[in-house]
């Protein structure tokens, strides 16, 4: 029942690959972005305590350590031993074709609580990985490239 869940979302932005590596570098902007990330507290160059937003009103925290980290390529990661989700993952910046920005790929990797059962559960809930991770790289792309987050929180819903 153990089985770990792989997410990979890749988004274009009309920025430089040096200009999102420096604001995504700083784990403590993500929380202005990512609906489900709480707070970021960076310790030192390699570990940080992380708490997101769980189904219920739960809250899951651990600490993760940098793997590795390509200045303005890559950054990657992974949660120490005793986290509340065992997870890891990495973010790759890299140039677009043809001078049209940077491509931003995140892939994570997690043991759900529960197993493939919790993340079902977890759907149902409204917490699909997936959607979380294209939700939360369309708000960085807002973000970087106009310096705000557009919402349509509080708006009525269109016809669709």
């Amino acid at each position: 029942m153990n089985q770990r869940i792989k997410v990979e979302k890749t988004v274009t932005i009309n920025k430089p690959a040096e200009e999102l590596y420096r604001f995504w570098h700083n784990f403590e902007n993500l929380p202005s972005f990512t609906k489900h990330i709480k707070d970021v507290k960076v310790y030192n160059d390699k570990q940080s305590h992380w708490i997101t937003s769980a189904p219920l009103g739960k809250s899951v925290e651990w600490d993760a350590n940098i793997v590795e980290d390509r200045e303005n390529q890559l950054i990657s990661w992974t949660s120490v031993e005793g986290a509340d989700i065992a997870n890891s993952g990495s973010v790759h910046f890299k140039p677009a074709l043809n001078d049209r920005g940077t491509e931003v790929k995140v892939v994570t990797e997690y043991n759900p609580p529960g197993g493939l059962i919790g993340d079902a559960i977890a759907k149902l809930f409204g917490e699909s990985p997936e959607q979380q991770l294209g939700d939360d790289l369309h708000r960085f792309k807002m973000l970087m490239e106009t310096g705000e987050i557009a919402t349509t929180e509080g708006q009525p819903k269109g016809k669709g």
